[in-house]
């Protein structure tokens, strides 16, 4: 364990619709936020790793970033995997810091994807993510893709539309109790039920958000913890997988990559599923979180739902999942999406998530996933 990579500072900006912000200055501002919440200085940051934006064009988007910011690491790199980016972020940065080639990197991304894109290309982003050749010119969007999925999963397990609602409306609880979070007003399953059909069967409340915002952290050597200020978090166990790119060529529409990214993570950390207290798993739709979690192996198969359904994923459930709200009502940032439940998996462990603190809190398992259930990255996180 002390061998380990501790995560040292986090911060998220607000989310939401931010007036005046850009996605660099969300990058900036989350940034700076970390880097104080670590209890450092903007010279002690010897890595830089970015992600990706919609709204601004820099083919070099991380040295472009460093530029603004003032800084000249000896590790400098854009990444992108989708949503998974920001698990990704984590377990190449620890990777970074634990072989001495950095002492604390930066992880960063944000977006205005409210306020820097119009409605009609918020929209194009969703109708032109399929495959150019064999998808696109046939009319698939990201949320058909998804609703693929969820018919599927409904035809093979019998899960309900109020599965799926129960999900929604745990997050929007969740997202209540975080001053931060873009939509805090309660939901009610009829409220799910009643909102308009996206993509059958997903309805607008099965659906993440559209948000402008930006998260950041500072990933630091395992021996790092006596020069900063926070209690540290231990990154325990990393895992990726990888089956497809675009869901016209996946094996399956049921069994992801997901599965061995866990199986990985779990098995370096030396845990598994039924030793985390909290999880923080990726949240496109209401559908993507129903099979993640029992591809990862927290529930079998056909039993998320009625789990959601009964509470068993909020406080003092069996497993309280997404406790800043997640994508469908914390919101979404683009990259900065993911981040943001790695940022929430760190203030539980560190017991600073004030009304949703999951009590005692040791170990948390924090999951992204890229494309239609593209790319997935597992991490397993503790307490330091």
């Amino acid at each position: 364990m002390a061998d380990n990579a501790i995560i040292t500072g986090v911060h998220n900006t607000k989310v939401g619709k931010v007036p005046g912000s850009s996605a660099m200055s969300l990058h900036a501002e989350a940034a700076l936020g970390a880097i104080a919440d670590a209890g450092l200085a903007l010279g002690d940051i010897d890595g830089v790793i970015c992600a990706y934006i919609l709204t601004e064009n820099y083919p070099m988007l991380s040295s472009a970033f460093c530029e603004y910011l003032g800084i000249e690491p000896n590790f400098n790199a854009g990444l992108n995997g989708g949503g998974a980016t920001g698990a990704m972020m984590v377990m190449q940065a620890a990777s970074l810091v634990e072989t001495g080639q950095c002492r604390h990197v930066l992880c960063v991304a944000g977006d205005s994807r409210v306020s820097g894109m119009t409605r009609d290309q918020a929209v194009a982003v969703l109708a032109d993510f399929g495959h150019p050749q064999f998808e696109v010119p046939y009319g698939i969007s990201i949320p058909a893709a998804y609703a693929l999925v969820a018919r599927r999963y409904m035809h093979e397990t019998g899960a309900t539309l109020e599965h799926l609602a129960a999900l929604a409306v745990t997050h929007r609880a969740h997202a209540a109790m975080h001053p931060d979070a873009h939509m805090q007003d309660p939901i009610t399953m009829d409220d799910v039920a009643a909102a308009r059909t996206i993509a059958s069967p997903l309805r607008l409340l099965d659906c993440c958000l559209i948000s402008d915002g930006g998260a950041a952290y500072v990933v630091s050597a395992p021996d790092a913890a006596r020069d900063t200020a926070r209690h540290p978090v231990r990154v325990l166990g990393a895992g990726q997988g990888h089956t497809h790119e675009h869901i016209s060529q996946a094996p399956s529409l049921t069994d992801f990559g997901c599965k061995n990214a866990a199986a990985r993570a779990f098995a370096k950390a030396g845990v598994t599923p039924s030793d985390i207290d909290v999880a923080e798993i990726y949240d496109s739709f209401t559908i993507t979180l129903l099979v993640e979690l029992e591809s990862i192996g927290f529930f079998a198969t056909g039993e998320a739902g009625p789990a959601a359904l009964a509470g068993e994923l909020t406080h003092g459930g069996r497993l309280p999942c997404n406790t800043h709200g997640g994508l469908l009502s914390f919101g979404h940032s683009g990259a900065a999406g993911g981040m943001f439940h790695i940022v929430e998996a760190v203030r539980q462990l560190r017991h600073e998530a004030a009304d949703r603190q999951v009590p005692d809190a040791e170990l948390c398992f924090a999951h992204g996933d890229g494309g239609i259930l593209s790319a997935h990255c597992s991490l397993v996180l503790g307490r330091g």
